[in-house]
């Protein structure tokens, strides 16, 4: 589904080997390469998101992870394949854990408030991604672009299908609108957080970023 891989055309993601107690064993090699190539997402969430993709080169991407800008080819065919893989990875994170956060509460107000935090502390640990997402999605691959928004619009239908059960009388467009200004409130904070005090503007800030998207999202049908 990714564009991710080794130069030479094999995935470089720890390769399990056997199995232990049922779990799968991943050698100790497999393990240095996937932390090598998560060190290098790391980093270029923080180099896109300071400088921006076109300005960031595969050397300075290397040199924040710690290896040589060509090394960098044993993970990713290239600069534009790492920002796919941020950028889905993220994607699939949020979905996935979308779906268990609605599958493990009670009932449709829980699941909601779980939602919102869910959201809330995605946002505040990722403002980098974040900023990446909004000023170089149009440097994806188009195949990227499509299976980002794909994965992104699943995200939304979780919601969806969670306000529709608080709110059967509001039409699903509606229910749509709700969620997306919700996420449009709760991204938006990132960008001014990394100005300040981090810390404190993020210990601050959760409170009433879940306080105010609980609001929009259950606002009163006329």
């Amino acid at each position: 589904m990714s564009t991710t891989g080794c130069a030479s055309g094999q995935s470089d993601r720890a390769v399990p080997t056997g199995t232990i107690g049922g779990r799968v064993r991943i050698t100790q090699r497999g393990q240095a390469k996937e932390s090598r190539r998560q060190a290098l997402l790391a980093a270029a969430a923080g180099l896109f998101a300071e400088s921006g993709f076109n300005r960031v080169s595969l050397e300075d991407l290397g040199a924040a992870a710690g290896v040589s800008g060509p090394a960098v080819y044993r993970h990713f065919p290239g600069k534009q394949a790492v920002l796919g893989e941020l950028l889905l990875s993220v994607s699939r994170d949020l979905l996935d854990g979308g779906r268990d956060v609605v599958l493990g509460s009670p009932g449709a107000p829980e699941a909601l408030r779980r939602l919102v935090a869910f959201h809330v502390d995605f946002a505040l640990r990722n403002p980098d991604v974040i900023r990446v997402q909004d000023r170089d999605f149009s440097n994806l691959t188009e195949a990227d672009q499509a299976e980002v928004r794909a994965l992104q619009r699943s995200y939304v239908e979780v919601w969806v299908d969670v306000l529709a059960r608080l709110f059967p009388q509001v039409e699903a467009s509606d229910l749509r609108v709700r969620a997306h200004a919700a996420f449009g409130l709760i991204n938006s904070t990132p960008h001014s957080v990394r100005h300040h005090g981090r810390r404190m503007a993020v210990k601050s800030a959760r409170p009433i970023l879940e306080h105010m998207a609980m609001a929009a999202l259950t606002v009163p049908a006329d």
